[in-house]
């Protein structure tokens, strides 16, 4: 059996009317401090979207949910988290914030593969 490292996760909630509260999972952020990995998956359904605020502003959700991704990969993509290690994009990414694109609470795991265990949970709680 090979070695399994602790990680955590935190659901990407789209809510398009912070107002009213509905919300849809569109993503999620896995973080590893062991293999110092972080990394988002979304994927935004726009029906769902539709649903909850037919005037919703699909181009903008995209736009937040592409700079989560951005913050997690580091680079000149991450803006000011840049020379940031991943823990503490991390954790700036699941300070709460009243946004369209909200972080929900963290839960954790254990994986041997911190990259498979983000598309798993994109397939099971997301998709």
């Amino acid at each position: 059996m090979s070695e399994r490292d602790v990680f955590e996760y935190a659901l990407l909630r789209v809510v398009p009317r912070v107002e009213r509260g509905e919300c849809f999972n569109a993503g999620v952020l896995v973080y590893c401090r062991a293999k110092s990995f972080v990394t988002a998956r979304t994927h935004l359904d726009e029906a769902k979207l539709r649903a909850l605020d037919p005037e919703a502003d699909v181009a903008g959700v995209r736009a937040a949910l592409r700079a989560v991704e951005g913050v997690c990969a580091g680079g000149e993509a991450a803006g000011q988290a840049a020379r940031d290690d991943a823990g503490r994009r991390f954790r700036w990414l699941i300070a709460p914030r009243s946004t369209v694109v909200q972080p929900g609470p963290v839960h954790t795991g254990l994986t041997a593969d911190p990259e498979s265990e983000a598309e798993r949970l994109l397939a099971l709680l997301v998709r």
